[in-house]
């Protein structure tokens, strides 16, 4: 397996284009092990404000990240997300002339980036973007936007978003997807085939260890999607003598505190050692998004943990019906106790929930994307170049 970065001498010039640089997440995982490939890299980000911990985390003290004049808005960092109709035309200003391969980690824009003629551009797809494919009326109504006047100019605003997204979809080289769930999003709203590279998922450092103890326990950031309410609403009503631990933060929060009950401890935000300790004693992770990939139930996985999981999206990738966790069919209260009560007539295997991660690893994923990018590399010699504009 590959640990050290790519030799740049071979494919020349690189340039990674990541969406923004605001809080850590999956997809700022991804673009950690992607400059550990490619440390001469050249990083792009239409915002950068991250905390100095998180850019300690992802490696990027020292390093310089070109943005875009998204930057200079006046409190950039809390507003970033209403100016997304921008978006497109910023990513588009890079000027990326001299690079030979462009890597666009992107879950909305960054993709649409402007490539010199003769540079091999490579999308590596979290998602297409959500606001405007599948979850856009999910969208609409969690922003208040669904309504009246306001819905129909957001709706037309995110058709043209929608348009542009798949024409621009079309100019990239070749296409990686997080999981097969994204891949065959990709291919009904783009037509692109995808190749499936898994995210990277640090199973060296979420390991077993302790004595397993009487509670459940869910992480996540508190996003509305993340549905971290309906778990706490599932054993403060349905599950009064069992316990549950919330680990993390988000806007969520006020809501999340009003379901839980006595049985429910609301830890909030917590460190990466703490997210640990809680997974290698509980008896099982909650986990109840409709998921892209979902790298906690992974890391859960990792520390022996099995899991109990809404049972679409990468979760039915990640967790093994009956041997590594259970998956229950509705996000509702209800769904997730009934799982729970069902999980607690099975008997699992630490082990195996261990083995089943470890097809995750941090030196997998590198490996898989060099050898992706090196294949790509071969291809496009024996392509003409595509036009960009």
């Amino acid at each position: 397996m590959l640990s050290s970065g790519a030799d740049h001498r071979r494919i020349g010039r690189v340039a990674i284009v990541h969406e923004w640089l605001t809080t850590m997440g999956g997809s700022e995982l991804v673009l950690k092990e992607m400059l550990a490939v490619y440390p001469e890299a050249d990083l792009f980000a239409l915002v950068d404000v991250m905390a100095p911990r998180d850019r300690e985390l992802l490696g990027l003290t020292g390093r310089t990240v070109t943005t875009s004049w998204l930057q200079r808005v006046p409190g950039i960092g809390a507003r970033y997300r209403a100016l997304l109709p921008l978006m497109p035309s910023a990513v588009r200003q890079y000027d990326l002339r001299g690079y030979d391969v462009v890597i666009s980690n992107t879950h909305a824009v960054s993709h649409r980036v402007r490539v010199p003629k003769n540079a091999l551009h490579l999308v590596h797809c979290c998602s297409p973007i959500r606001y405007a494919w599948d979850l856009r009326e999910q969208y609409l109504r969690e922003s208040g936007l669904h309504r009246g006047v306001t819905g129909v100019l957001a709706r037309a605003m995110l058709d043209w978003i929608r348009d542009g997204d798949a024409r621009a979809a079309q100019l990239p080289h070749a296409y990686a997807a997080i999981s097969r769930y994204i891949a065959e999003r990709i291919e009904r709203n783009y037509g692109r085939s995808t190749t499936i590279i898994y995210p990277p998922v640090d199973v060296e450092y979420f390991t077993p260890g302790g004595l397993r103890e009487d509670f459940y326990v869910t992480a996540s950031r508190m996003v509305p999607y993340k549905r971290i309410p309906l778990i706490a609403e599932a054993f403060a009503r349905h599950l009064p003598d069992k316990k549950l631990v919330i680990i993390g933060d988000g806007p969520e929060m006020p809501r999340v505190r009003a379901a839980a009950g006595p049985n429910v401890e609301v830890l909030g935000a917590a460190s990466r050692e703490v997210l640990r300790d809680y997974l290698r004693r509980a008896r099982a992770f909650v986990f109840a998004a409709d998921e892209d990939f979902g790298i906690l139930p992974v890391e859960a996985q990792a520390c022996g943990t099995p899991v109990i999981a809404y049972g679409v999206g990468g979760a039915r990738e990640t967790v093994i019906e009956g041997e590594t966790g259970l998956w229950f069919s509705k996000q509702s209260a209800e769904a997730i106790a009934e799982a729970v009560r069902r999980f607690e007539g099975i008997s699992f295997d630490s082990a195996r929930c261990r083995v089943n991660a470890e097809r995750f690893s941090i030196p997998r994923f590198r490996d898989e994307l060099v050898r992706w990018v090196d294949s790509c590399l071969r291809d496009a010699k024996d392509q003409p170049p595509r036009a960009n504009t």
